[in-house]
């Protein structure tokens, strides 16, 4: 029996997808004289081709099924994203020099998208042949072992980072690939070597990257005012950044959108911001579009949904006892957790934005098509899991 509670709850976040595709996206419609349902019928034909994968999926026999799955994911979509970098204009268009997305007809595939799910199972599947029965190890031990997976990693972040300029994505993995690390059994030390190594090489590709200063200094501009105020060293001051920085409307009106919300919101359909002021609003900035219809009560139930999906990937994961469906389940669940924390600090101002979609929110095929395709191979291991005669988790 599968968890019928995951894919109820992954299945109330689809739903709202495509209620907010239609209500957030009047601006764009109008402004682009598109038809009025033009968003909400490419978002409802994601999400049923979404729901279908899913459902298969999660009927496969997982002894038989899920390492092909996954493997297939992992090679077809790193080779994809490898490719793409050569193929014509016609198939990949560059927008601000990136190419991520591959257009077949009337589709666009965004390879990296599908590549983070095959990422993760990589991990799993390799980790549990080879490291989970290490005894332990010394720090030069412990790089022999795991700079494979560096490697790959590194690998991955050029193609994404520097070809794609997404780096919002390199965040999202390697955040993964360090807390997959801890649940092998690395060391406290070569963990924070990691991070440590991972912080300064972020900081190198904001400052190489043009577009990620003026991004830096944007968010920047926003909040050096509260936190320079409460350091008391002269010094310091000298890090404001100038006036002549162009101004973060898009966080302005984020951040206004929230406070129009209240509690309750304006009502479906009612918000004020998506009518130009915040420009894909039913996209990377979704999550403001519902609390100024929803306000803070309906946010509540989005980030209450995204935590219990969250809680019964890591539930299903603590039950099955092949290693390798445990770390994938965890892998899984760090990436929408991961997702979800850097879309919602990028949107509050918090952190600067990353162009990170929401976990099943977001408009945007690939992203639901990926997702869904993460929950069937988890839902396909939870027939594994030991359960009662009412199909509760034991």
């Amino acid at each position: 029996m599968i968890d019928r509670p995951l894919l109820s709850a992954v299945m109330l976040l689809l739903t709202l997808s495509l209620v907010m595709s239609y209500s957030l996206s009047t601006y764009t419609v109008l402004h682009f004289h598109y038809p009025d349902f033009h968003f909400f019928i490419r978002q409802s034909i994601a999400v049923f081709i979404g729901f279908v994968v899913m459902v298969i999926l999660s009927k496969l026999e997982p002894d038989r099924w899920f390492s092909m799955v996954g493997l297939s994911l992992f090679i077809l979509f790193f080779i994809l994203m490898i490719v793409m970098q050569f193929l014509p204009s016609s198939l990949v268009n560059a927008v601000g020099g990136a190419k991520r997305w591959i257009h077949v007809g009337p589709m666009s595939i965004a390879p990296v998208e599908f590549f983070k799910v095959g990422f993760v199972f990589f991990l799993a599947w390799s980790f549990s042949r080879k490291l989970l029965n290490k005894t332990k190890m010394s720090f030069l031990e412990e790089l022999r072992a795991f700079s494979p997976y560096l490697m790959v990693f590194l690998f991955a972040v050029v193609i994404i980072a520097v070809f794609q300029k997404d780096l919002g994505q390199v965040v999202v993995l390697g955040a993964t690939l360090l807390v997959l690390f801890l649940f092998i059994g690395s060391s406290m030390k070569f963990f924070f070597t990691l991070l440590s190594a991972a912080f300064i090489a972020v900081i190198g590709l904001i400052f190489f990257a043009p577009h990620r200063m003026a991004r830096i200094k944007s968010w920047w501009s926003t909040v050096q005012d509260s936190i320079l105020s409460m350091l008391p060293f002269e010094k310091l001051q000298t890090l404001r950044v100038e006036s002549s920085v162009k101004e973060p409307w898009q966080i302005s009106n984020s951040l206004n959108a929230i406070h129009n919300g209240g509690f309750f919101g304006q009502g479906l359909g009612n918000g004020q911001f998506k009518l130009g002021y915040l420009s894909e609003v039913h996209t990377d900035f979704i999550l403001a579009g519902i609390t100024e219809e929803f306000g803070f009560f309906g946010l509540m139930l989005v980030v209450a949904t995204i935590l219990f999906i969250v809680f019964r990937i890591f539930k299903i994961a603590a039950k099955v006892k092949d290693p390798m469906y445990y770390l994938f389940c965890i892998g899984v669940g760090l990436l929408i957790a991961f997702s979800f924390i850097l879309n919602a600090y990028g949107i509050s101002g918090i952190t600067p934005i990353k162009g990170i979609a929401v976990p099943f929110l977001s408009y945007g095929g690939s992203h639901i098509l990926a997702s869904c395709v993460a929950i069937g191979m988890v839902l396909m291991i939870s027939k594994k899991v030991p359960r009662d005669v009412h199909g509760r988790i034991l």
